[in-house]
């Protein structure tokens, strides 16, 4: 029922096709390119999209439709593994607060309270400024990325799972399985965690794509994904001066588009999940 409600949504199923022609773009088209991540062309930089270059090149003669791929790697793996560590970390310490109340809840939710009052892109530049000045090599510095904006982003699933979870645990089948007898990690993970699959699946596709602008925010600012690893981010801060801003529009252009052509199809299957597996849309 809830797949025919999706593939009902027509915004839902666009956004879908979408980002699944972004990860087959991302991570099987740099197989076809004739160039490399670190192959350059001085004499031929910056040049406009062209047979060669169908993107043109950067100014080190880089071809920037290979980058831009490569960059979607980078990306969509941060937004996807940064999303995973938040829903692990959110899940668990919500369905912990939901479950036991009294000390384990007010322990936890008063940490989501700090949490929620600090300012998360501050933190964010601070902490990249600090990778920065520890000299922290470029393919290290992704995962240091992806572990910061996770631990920064479980917050809110905290406390939609410890909610639905009070809700839950108040129904007639956790009476059963009082009566069973069975053990607490049985009844979150068996009974309690299933039930709040929909909400984690809808928050998580979401958080994807927050994760995806926080990471090119950080890399435009100098403090993400760092040359010569390519991200989307970094590659729009490569136009960081007039002449390149207004003369070579391929060089930024396309990773910006890629951000929101990426962004909007993850929001839009985001929204159609919520509809496909809210419970009160099944009786339509």
């Amino acid at each position: 029922m809830a797949f025919r409600r999706f593939a009902r949504n027509k915004l839902a199923v666009i956004g879908l096709t979408i980002l699944v022609l972004m990860f087959l773009l991302c991570f099987i088209g740099p197989l076809f390119s004739p160039y490399t991540l670190m192959q350059t062309n001085i004499p031929g930089k910056n040049q406009a999209p062209n047979a060669t270059h169908w993107l043109g090149t950067d100014k080190l003669g880089r071809d920037i439709l290979l980058r831009m791929m490569l960059a979607g790697r980078i990306s969509l793996t941060v937004g996807i593994v940064a999303t995973a560590i938040a829903v692990a970390i959110g899940v668990t310490l919500g369905a912990v607060a939901g479950f036991y109340r009294k000390f384990a809840d007010t322990l936890i939710m008063r940490i989501a309270d700090i949490f929620l009052a600090l300012p998360s892109l501050p933190i964010l530049i601070t902490l990249g400024a600090i990778l920065s000045d520890l000299k922290v090599n470029p393919s290290q510095r992704i995962y240091f990325l992806m572990l910061i904006i996770g631990v920064l982003g479980w917050v809110s699933l905290a406390r939609l799972v410890r909610s639905q979870i009070l809700t839950l645990r108040e129904q007639e089948f956790m009476q059963a399985t009082e009566a069973l007898g069975l053990r607490d990690n049985r009844k979150i993970f068996r009974h309690l965690m299933p039930n709040t699959i929909p909400i984690i699946i809808v928050s998580a596709t979401l958080g994807v794509a927050g994760a995806i602008i926080t990471e090119s925010a950080l890399s435009f600012l100098g403090l993400g994904v760092v040359p010569p690893t390519p991200s989307w981010g970094n590659m729009i801060n490569a136009a960081n001066n007039l002449v390149d801003f207004r003369k070579r529009p391929w060089i930024w252009i396309p990773p910006g588009f890629c951000i929101l052509i990426t962004v909007t199809a993850i929001n839009l299957i985001g929204d159609g999940l919520r509809d496909a597996l809210d419970p009160k849309m099944k009786t339509r």
